[in-house]
């Protein structure tokens, strides 16, 4: 994968890519949205906890096809409120602390999910060569 980031345009504000440009050939993997459910049916309070959950649910799917948080090329992410960006964003830029080259991002605020609890929901696209 390749990171673009034209210097004709502004930086990212985080640890984001603008866009990221993937080999020819690539195996590509696309998760549904995983909302901040634990195994035993609980839901946590906050973002930050739910997106972790939400993360490591990723991490499992993922690991299913033998890829891992560095093959994620994008992440699409929702919270319920403006106070949810800097929980989610925390738990995400832990996501991809040790990844070399950033994902595209998105972020946006929706009014909700399935059940009131819910505050945060992340899917992804990765992608790897074979």
């Amino acid at each position: 994968m390749k990171s673009l980031l034209p210097s004709s345009i502004a930086p990212p504000f985080a640890r984001y890519s603008h866009g990221v440009e993937l080999p020819a050939g690539a195996r590509v993997v696309r998760t549904s949205g995983q909302l901040g459910l634990a195994r035993d049916g609980s839901v946590p309070d906050g973002a930050e906890a739910q997106a972790k959950i939400c993360f490591a649910n990723i991490l499992a799917i993922l690991g299913e096809a033998g890829m891992g948080a560095a093959q994620v090329c994008h992440v699409s992410a929702f919270v319920t409120d403006r106070a949810h960006m800097a929980g989610y964003m925390r738990a995400r830029d832990a996501f991809l602390a040790e990844v070399e080259v950033l994902p595209s991002s998105t972020l946006m605020i929706v009014s909700g999910f399935t059940r009131p609890e819910f505050v945060v929901e992340v899917e992804v696209w990765a992608a790897m060569t074979p």
